[in-house]
């Protein structure tokens, strides 16, 4: 074949030319199941996804097969003739099969609207051993370790629908609103929250763990090898200044200057090699030295985007970033992982009462967005985990959120009578969950925002307001979970954020860029922070956050 009728084929087959193949289409079963029977009976589709359950029917002539394929919860019955395929590799649960038929009303009297009569299989994912998943239904916890494999189960499947629908949500409210998505770095050398519980990225321990294997098997030269090299380059000098001396012939001398400048290389090679220490450098004062690391400076996953997006808001306007963020608290609680995600708007010309505002409409938008986009996935988390898990989406939804002081929470919550609370109630704690979700669930029986926090339990950048003791704060505490959202206006006098920054013992070298964004053009601006695991537990009424994340990180996980 000529190189012009090969490039012509090429061209004709590629995706770039799909005129030129024949295109294989998968059709989705939410796309079938949602569309009227009579629109699509008697349409030959292609289907893909895993059997659920399998039967072989009618002494092994044909076979039932529920097959699911992530896109919706319900599965579609698949009828298979035993002449079409060998049956008994297509019915174990787990096998997964790409299917070309014809769809069809099934019987009257059964549960299903459609089902497909196949009559080709192309392609078998068969399940060689016993299916890890049992039919019968495992707990949560059990499912954990399964991570590779749990998205195939209803109720992990159903969150992360309900999780996908959440972060489209999420740019949709802030493209309506004219915000711009900004990527922050993973990698910082700013502490957000200034607690101290991050996670160091450093090549440090790599470094020492490749040196000492290296001098394990190439061990460190002795001070008497040195001496020695040095001995040869002095031998190698002598001899080039006899050569010069006794007017030797040019290659001669050139050929021993050679001679001379190996040895020098060698020697130097080997004093700078004498001189390592394995282990981690360390400093005179005993701290680590971080000369030798990839960044030269303490670096850090971090644990907030927010700085960060700031430049941007104050460049920009408003904008948001939507990441990872991660924390290295040891904690096992129901509550915590070590990597979450953080949606985290910003808005320039803002005071704490337009962070409130926006607060507020984006958790409606989204709850407002499940109930018309997942209905089928809150259903069955309302079947299978929370009765109230649809009502409490809807209550959002529809009222305006209360708003009290922190000030006067703390007066309300010390007034409680009915209820013994675990953790003592006065002016200047942090709120606990358990004071939290009793102001949101007993109290004003819907959203509340809190605002106007105690200076002492905030971070330093949030706006110092005119009392000298609190600042411009604000939590939205939700039904189930308690705080949902923390925002803040942001201090925006250079004076008063460098007081801030110094009380708060944090080293004011490494916010000097921070600084700078007040010192040239400073503008009041405003923003919060959403934890998206939080906002998923508080939609599906799932009780443990683990759940709630493709691949949950904790204290002694980090599986995948």
């Amino acid at each position: 074949m000529e190189v012009a009728e090969v490039a012509a084929e090429m061209a004709a087959t590629s995706l770039g030319n799909p005129e030129g193949r024949v295109l294989r289409r998968i059709t989705k079963i939410k796309k079938i199941l949602e569309a009227d029977v009579g629109s699509w009976a008697g349409r030959r589709v292609l289907v893909g996804g895993w059997v659920k359950t399998g039967r072989e029917q009618g002494k092994g002539s044909f076979a039932f097969l529920e097959v699911n394929d992530g896109s919706c919860l319900a599965n579609l019955q698949v009828i298979c003739e035993a002449s079409t395929y060998p049956l008994a590799e297509l019915v174990p649960t787990g096998t997964s099969v790409l299917v070309e038929g014809e769809l069809k009303p099934p019987p009257e009297g059964v549960k299903q609207r459609i089902e497909l009569k196949v009559d080709k299989v192309l392609e078998v994912g068969p399940v060689g051993e016993k299916y890890p998943l049992p039919k019968t239904r495992l707990t949560l916890e059990n499912l954990r370790d399964f991570m590779h494999l749990r998205a195939r189960t209803n109720t992990i499947s159903a969150v992360a629908r309900i999780r996908d629908e959440l972060a489209h949500a999420t740019h949709a409210f802030f493209r309506q609103n004219g915000f711009r998505y900004i990527h922050t770095p993973i990698i910082t050398t700013s502490d957000c929250e200034g607690a101290g519980e991050m996670f160091q990225a450093t090549v440090l321990f790599s470094q020492a763990e490749k040196l000492a294997k290296e001098i394990k098997e190439n061990p460190l030269p002795t001070e008497s090898d040195v001496e020695a090299a040095k001995l040869v380059v002095k031998e190698k000098g002598e001899i080039v200044a006899q050569l010069k001396s006794t007017k030797a012939s040019k290659p001669e001398i050139t050929a021993a200057v050679s001679e001379l400048n190996k040895a020098k290389e060698t020697a130097s090679r080997l004093e700078e090699r004498s001189k390592l220490t394995p282990g981690i450098p360390v400093k005179p004062d005993g701290g680590f030295s971080f000369d030798s690391d990839f960044f030269k400076k303490p670096a850090f996953l971090t644990v907030s985007g927010q700085l960060q997006v700031e430049t941007y808001a104050c460049a920009v306007g408003s904008v948001y970033t939507f990441g990872p963020t991660f924390r290295a608290e040891n904690s096992h609680t129901s509550r915590h992982l070590a990597e979450f995600w953080m949606v985290e708007p910003e808005m320039a010309f803002a005071t704490l009462e337009d962070d409130m505002d926006y607060a507020e409409e984006y958790v409606k938008f989204m709850c407002q967005w499940l109930l018309d986009n997942s209905r089928e996935d809150m259903e069955f988390m309302v079947k299978n985990y929370d009765k109230t898990a649809i009502e409490r989406l809807k209550l959002v939804a529809s009222s305006p959120f209360a708003r009290v002081s922190y000030t006067e929470a703390v007066e309300i919550l010390m007034g409680v009578t009915d209820k013994k609370f675990e953790n003592k109630v006065e002016w200047g704690i942090d709120l606990a969950s358990e004071h939290e979700r009793y102001l949101t669930e007993v109290i004003f029986k819907k959203p509340v925002i809190v605002y106007n926090y105690p200076k002492g339990i905030k971070a330093f950048y949030m706006r110092l307001n005119d009392d000298q003791k609190t600042v411009a704060a604000m939590d939205v505490l939700v039904p189930k979970v308690g705080e949902l959202v923390g925002g803040s206006q942001r201090e925006e006098r250079l004076d008063i954020l460098k007081q801030r920054i110094l009380d708060a013992d944090l080293p004011l070298e490494i916010y000097e860029w921070y600084l700078d964004l007040r010192r040239y053009g400073t503008v009041k601006h405003s923003g919060f922070g959403l934890g998206f695991e939080r906002m998923i537990l508080f939609a599906t009424g799932l009780d443990n956050i683990r759940d709630v994340i493709p691949f949950p990180r904790y204290p002694g996980r980090a599986d995948l």
